[in-house]
This record gives C-alpha cells, structure tokens and sequence, in this order.
C-alpha cells in the first residue's frame, strides 16, 4: 500500500487439509542484502517503461484477491524499496482503463512521499481486454499478462449472521489476506466489517487484558468484538502505525466489494447515512471526477490496546438502553460513542 502485547491465545489459525504438510518459505537477510547489492536500476523515471518492466517481472497469469482489484507488488532499484500497484477498477476496466502507481516505500519520516501515478490506455500502448467476467488480458510493449479477480460471487454470511435490520453489501477481500462481510445497519445508519469464518483464517487471535469480548490480531493488528446478540465478530480497531503507513494492515476501507456491488445497492446504503451527498457520488460512492469516495471505516484508529476497551465500556452502558448497542461500533478519531459526532465520509482516492 508492521507489534502486540502476545496475551492468551484464543484461537488458533488451522491450515486446510489441502495444505497440511507443507512448511513455511524461509526467508533471509542473506537474500535482502544480495538483492540490494545487485544494484539493479529500474526505470522509475519512466511510467510506460516501469509498466512494461512490472508486466515482464510477472508470470503469464496472476491472481488479484483484494476486491477493488490492486495487484500490489515491491522491487528494489538503485538500493530503494518502491511499491506500487496494478488495479483494474471496476469503474472503467471495460473502457480498457488501467490505474498504475509506484512510489518510494516505507519513508515514514516523510509526510508527503510523491507517488508516481497514471490511468493508461491504448493511447499509452497499454491494452485491456476482458476475456471472461473476472479475467482480463493487459498487454504492454511485448508482454501481456492475464490478470485474474478474485470471485467471491458465492461469498455469502452464514444464516443467522444478520440482525434484522442488517443488510449485507458483499464481500470484502482485504489485502490483508483477511475477509469480511460489509453489512450496512439501516436502523442505525452504519456499516460494520464482520469477519468471514466460513474458511480458516489466516491469523491468530489473542483477548485483551480487560475482557474477552475484544480480540487482537497477532499479524494484523485488527481487533474484533465478539457480538453480544450474535455468534460474528466485528471489527472495532485497527493499529494507528499501520494506518500511518499506509500498509497490508490499514485496514478494509480501500477494498470495497467493487466487483460484485448490485445495481445502486451501495449508493443507496451510503445516501441513507450521508444524503447531503445526494447527485454528488457514483453507484460505487465515489465522485464523478475520481478524485474522492465515501469513506467506510467504522472503526477506530488505536494506539494501545486499552484504548479499545472503550467499546466495551459503550456496550456496558447500553444495557439500560439496549436499542442503541450498535451505536457502540460507529468510531472515528478516538473512543466510540453514542452520542459521538458522524465523522466526515469523504476520503481521497489516491492510489495504494
């Protein structure tokens, strides 16, 4: 787009059967350092020409599994870590769009690292042509390569997942590497991100000191509510140096169910919450020129894990008005509330 308290585990990621004897890939410094010692120079000058260096690094197919369709990748060049990223928006893949950025990576002391940035088409020498409904064919000076998305057309929350007042948008698949149902409470004019446990999750969970009702992510940092009225878990935090940083663990917010939003569904949801933004966003809640969408974060930016203890402070106080439960979940720049201001639903759309 990198640091937990270890408590007692309370659930542990099982690998499918499938994958049951396979042993991790090792990694080491030896290779880092090599590869830096390389001293290979990539053309970061150039954006046609990193396009086709990025297509000539790939293998001839590929899978995009984040849902609004990155296809993330890192290089060294000139002793520099860059990232960048590949994406076949759902907004004009089919007009033969393609979005692609590259920038320094991990410069945290600098507060605004220039990102090098383009939409291409064929006028660029870039061309995209669907092949199927989620394979798409990018060609660039001498190479294509066949982008796969990731179809999660049968991704559905289990039944009894749902309050009645609960309506689900679709999946969402984080960069992460974690899943998530997008839900939109009509009731309450909120969105929550519940966690996909219909397949093995690729993290291990730890309770926080206070209570057993919140969970911390080992890898990700994410951290999940364990729903009072409904066997799911919520997400109520993510780690504030993640977001900073703009990395795997940011966060859901940047990959909403693009692929598999029906008809207006989303803008209807999004109006409901924000109708000021009426005639001002598209079906997939951005603005028409690109240059913004509504932000779906529901949950807190948090920097110690007491500071997620908050929520369920909110949800003990609840228990004399217990109509106002979900209001707990609605987070923006410190402790839930529910009396707390809506934050501003507006984020940039520049390029992860």
């Amino acid at each position: 787009m990198k640091i937990l308290k270890l408590v007692l585990p309370f659930a542990l990621f099982a690998a499918p059967a499938l994958h049951a004897q396979e042993l991790p890939k090792l990694q080491t410094n030896q290779e880092y350092i090599e590869e830096l010692y390389r001293n290979a120079q990539a053309p970061v000058a150039d954006k046609k020409e990193m396009l086709h260096f990025v297509l000539k690094s790939l293998p001839d197919r590929v899978k995009v599994y984040p849902t609004e369709n990155y296809y993330y990748f890192r290089f060294y060049s000139g002793g520099v870590q860059y990232a960048g990223n590949i994406r076949l928006d759902a907004s004009n893949r089919d007009d033969g769009k393609l979005h692609f950025a590259y920038y320094v990576d991990n410069v945290p002391y600098k507060s605004e690292a220039p990102v090098t940035y383009a939409v291409m088409d064929e006028k660029d020498g870039v061309r995209v042509e669907k092949v199927e409904r989620f394979l798409y064919r990018v060609s660039g000076g001498d190479r294509s390569v066949l982008f796969e998305l990731n179809d999660l057309s049968a991704m559905r929350p289990p039944e009894g997942t749902l309050d009645p007042d609960e309506r689900f948008v679709g999946p969402v698949f984080d960069e992460s590497g974690i899943r998530f149902f997008l839900v939109y409470n009509s009731k309450y004019q909120l969105f929550h991100y519940i966690l996909d446990e219909t397949v093995p999750v690729p993290e291990q969970f730890n309770r926080i000191k206070s209570t057993d009702r919140i969970l911390l992510g080992t890898r990700t940092g994410f951290a999940f509510y364990r729903d009072l009225k409904r066997e799911r878990k919520i997400l109520i935090g993510v780690f504030e140096g993640n977001a900073l940083a703009n990395n795997y663990f940011d966060g859901p917010f940047d990959q909403l169910p693009d692929n598999f939003i029906e008809g207006d569904d989303l803008q209807k949801a999004i109006l409901e919450a924000a109708p000021y933004l009426k005639g001002k966003i598209d079906r997939f809640g951005g603005s028409f020129d690109g240059s913004e969408r509504f932000l779906i974060a529901p949950y807190m930016l948090y920097a110690r894990e007491e500071d997620l203890f908050a929520v369920q402070r909110c949800t003990a106080a609840t228990a004399k008005d217990p109509a106002r439960y979900y209001e707990c979940f609605l987070a923006s720049d410190g402790p839930p509330s529910p009396t707390k201001k809506k934050p501003d639903p507006r984020r940039k759309a520049a390029p992860k």
